[in-house]
């Protein structure tokens, strides 16, 4: 027996990976034939309706001294996920699986992954990159430049942008890309958000924050050229939409991942446990229910298809594309995640920038 967290736990094999499916193994058998475990339960990173594949989890069976699953594969080409152990006195413990050296890094701690056949990880990840340094310019506000700061160059502005860069590498596209010729020399201010769900709900005071200090004090210290693009995932996402619908020429175009377009007929499975929805849904169906609003700008949303705003993020598609936003969605084979979300950056983002910067 070793450690996993603080209980002794069977180290098991890895994971049985075929392009059709996945079996997950853990050993619990301790001498006298008795077991460490009274359950253990797989924790996709997955919502696919009907399936059982969501944050319930599926359990695992008992059987030749293990702890036992086999998956048919969900339509991703990675999968992240976690165990959850019951232990024979009842507590819960939640673990990354021991037999699987495969980690992947998120805003609540690290994951399992399993990585089907068909997965490639993007080449930009190993590719020559230009040089660029960090300058911290105001609170939460940081820069990656790779130019003096007089030197005009395109914008980009990313909420949750710390978190952006360390788990989805997002300056390193950016270096990478400039360094093969692919994108003009650009900068990117990484916004780190203070009380998350308060600012990024469609929280009015948000939007009247980017457009009277944080892009003015950016154009202050920075000289910039061409139109100014926003991104963000998930709440963050939602944030970008809400800032560029309400302050007209704030945002030249528009890069939403994954996201949060709430509605009750789509999410109620949000309804009670996201402290927001109903705001997030008065929102949301307001957007629906307008014409074309003051200003459009190049729009371009991803959404995994095995998470739950799928069905929302097309809704929120087909209505920009209604409202004249030159618009598109890309359905990526992934989840809710900063790995998936860095997987659609190209040629998704860099179309998206190439296209609004150089226009």
């Amino acid at each position: 027996m070793e450690w996993a967290g603080d209980r002794h736990v069977s180290v098991a094999a890895e994971p049985l990976v075929s392009a059709d499916s996945v079996t997950f193994r853990l050993p619990d058998a301790e001498p006298g034939g008795h077991r460490a475990l009274d359950g253990a339960r797989l924790l996709p990173d997955l919502s696919l309706a009907d399936t059982g594949l969501d944050f319930h989890g599926l359990d695992f069976d008992y059987a030749d001294d293990a702890w036992q699953l086999t998956l048919d594969r969900p339509p991703v080409r990675r999968m992240e996920y976690r165990f959850q152990l019951r232990h024979l006195a009842g507590d819960l413990e939640e673990i990354c699986d021991p037999g699987n050296p495969l980690r992947a890094p998120g805003a609540f701690g690290d994951k399992s992954v399993v990585e089907f056949p068909d997965y490639t990880a993007p080449a930009w990840l190993s590719a020559e990159r230009v040089a660029g340094e960090r300058l911290e310019v105001a609170e939460r506000v940081t820069v990656w430049t790779p130019a003096a700061p007089d030197e005009p160059l395109p914008l980009l502005v990313a909420h949750d942008g710390p978190e952006y860069d360390r788990l989805a590498g997002l300056t390193g596209f950016l270096a990478a890309l400039v360094a093969a010729g692919r994108l003009p020399r650009c900068r990117v201010a990484l916004l780190a958000p203070g009380v998350r769900d308060e600012e990024y709900s469609a929280d009015p005071y948000h939007s009247a924050l980017l457009h009277q200090r944080v892009l003015p004090g950016l154009r202050d210290t920075f000289a910039t050229t061409g139109p100014v693009v926003g991104m963000g995932a998930s709440l963050g996402g939602l944030a970008m939409l809400h800032a560029q619908r309400a302050l007209p020429s704030l945002f030249g175009g528009l890069f939403l991942q994954s996201a949060s377009f709430l509605t009750e007929e789509l999410d109620q499975q949000e309804n009670g446990r996201f402290s927001k929805f109903a705001q997030v849904n008065a929102y949301v169906q307001q957007v629906l229910a307008e014409g074309t609003p003051a200003e459009t700008v190049p729009t371009v949303l991803t959404c995994g298809l095995a998470e739950e705003n799928l069905a929302n993020n097309r809704q929120m598609a087909a209505t920009l594309a209604k409202q004249g936003y030159p618009s598109r969605l890309v359905e990526v084979p992934d989840a809710h995640n900063y790995v998936g979300w860095r997987d659609a950056f190209d040629p998704a983002l860099a179309d998206l920038l190439r296209d609004v910067w150089e226009a």
